[in-house]
């Protein structure tokens, strides 16, 4: 990789890429910037100065644009200082990104150099990625398991439902099924027998709050739109080190906003499993520790939405949080009725720790998308969960 620094601190520069294996070439001006890219035919990216002797950054961005040969080499503009027009005006006119000198590290700008150049080398194999249709099929012996597994166990079960639905019913007023969202490989309508009170997912922020069995011992983080923010405060008066944002009648900057917003995600729970619910009537607690209340899922295997085995499906609010890699690679495994999870959590009567969870999710999408399925492997999952249908606490 190549980089090509327009500006007056090439030395600085050229010694962090130094650091990090890159090529770095160097110009003062705009004139010996394009003279350079005529004469080098592999360079990578170009990191130019607005302030430039005679004209600008801006100049030589517009000056590159003109020739196809250069026009995709990812461009990034420095200013000295914020500056607002110029910001939305390097943007609308297609610069890859704008940093403000002064409150940016050098290896952070050269990071991104390498990271445009790596979409750039990948744009291609992107699109075509985007323009297919990818489409999930389950592995034929999981589909046909499931079909078979549900429905029998639906027409055997049918004398129980009944009971239980009218048990549910005499108990408490309001439907004796619930359904809700929940996202799996897809976004879909979720079938349980009601274990709760009507009216109980108005508790749900009180609750997780107060007794999140994976809520962590941190202090409660929450974003300070009154505090300033560090790099702001080595600036002059009125200057920023990055865009305002209009935040509930403050003004914080994009970076200091930002940053709060990352520190509060950090120490928010991305599960939430409530120990002894109080919003769980009698009838729940027995439908619960038994798993019956699980049984109208079997409804969703038929439909395809769930699989026998799988990862638990999420509400949509804890699937939200889960935006990393490593987080998210749960979902390409299938929604499942009974999984690791279930497995491991019952037979530790429900002490389990989010970390843990995580884990077992992503080991079976490990499993389940390396083209090691096994039918048999599953069926271990099936009877395991058999002797922990018995939690030894109300989860």
């Amino acid at each position: 990789m190549t980089i090509l620094y327009v500006g007056n601190s090439p030395e600085t520069y050229g010694q962090c890429a130094k650091e990090k294996n890159l090529e770095i070439i160097t110009a003062s001006n705009s004139l010996e910037a394009l003279k350079l890219l005529n004469k080098i035919k592999d360079i990578s990216v170009i990191i130019c100065n607005y302030n430039l002797p005679g004209n600008s950054g801006m100049f030589l961005y517009e000056s590159i644009q003109e020739k196809p040969v250069f026009k995709n080499i990812p461009f990034i503009l420095l200013s000295e200082e914020y500056n607002k027009n110029l910001f939305e005006e390097s943007f609308k006119k297609g610069v890859s990104d704008y940093f403000v000198v002064k409150s940016t590290e050098v290896n952070h700008i050269i990071d991104k150099a390498q990271s445009l150049q790596n979409f750039k080398g990948n744009g291609n194999k992107v699109s075509k990625d985007l323009d297919q249709k990818v489409e999930y099929k389950i592995p034929i012996s999981k589909r046909v398991f499931d079909i078979v597994f549900a429905s029998l166990a639906l027409i055997a079960l049918s004398p129980l439902l009944l009971i239980i639905m009218l048990a549910i019913r005499l108990e408490s007023k309001g439907k004796v099924y619930y359904i809700a969202k929940r996202v799996g490989r897809k976004t879909f309508d979720f079938y349980k027998l009601r274990s709760m009170r009507t009216g109980s997912d108005e508790l749900i922020k009180k609750l997780a709050k107060e007794k999140n069995q994976y809520n962590s011992e941190k202090p409660e983080v929450t974003i300070n739109l009154n505090k300033t923010c560090p790099k702001c405060e080595k600036l002059n008066e009125g200057q920023f080190c990055s865009p305002i944002l209009h935040v509930d009648n403050n003004e914080i900057c994009d970076y200091w906003y930002n940053y709060q917003k990352k520190e509060v995600e950090k120490n928010k729970s991305t599960f939430i499993k409530i120990v002894d619910d109080p919003r769980i009537t009698k009838v729940g607690i027995i439908i619960r520790n038994t798993s019956i209340d699980e049984l109208p899922q079997l409804i969703n295997v038929l439909k395809g939405d769930m699989s026998i085995v799988g990862n638990r499906p999420l509400p949509v609010y804890e699937a939200e949080l889960l935006t990393k890699d490593e987080l998210s690679k749960r979902f390409l495994a299938p929604a499942g009725i009974t999984g690791l999870w279930q497995v491991e959590l019952r037979g530790k009567g429900g002490d389990m720790s989010e970390q843990e969870r995580m884990q077992l999710d992503s080991k079976y999408a490990d499993y389940f998308i390396g083209n090691n399925y096994s039918f048999w492997y599953d069926v271990q999952i099936i009877l395991k969960t058999i002797p922990a249908l018995l939690q030894k606490s109300s989860v």
